[in-house]
């Protein structure tokens, strides 16, 4: 029981967790950052803004 008591790794743990889970949103924004679809409305959105100016 004396084992349960110790949690001096917690913090480390947790950080990579949270650092997999950053890594993760990051690659799933890049890849919908970097499809066609987004890349074609962010151009469209550009062009309508500059063509109001």
């Amino acid at each position: 029981m004396e084992l349960l008591k110790d949690d001096s790794g917690m913090s480390t743990v947790e950080y990579a967790i949270g650092t997999l889970a950053v890594a993760a949103f990051a690659a799933g924004l890049y890849a919908l950052l970097s499809s066609d679809w987004m890349q074609n409305v962010l151009q469209g959105l550009i062009q309508r803004a500059l063509s109001s100016v």
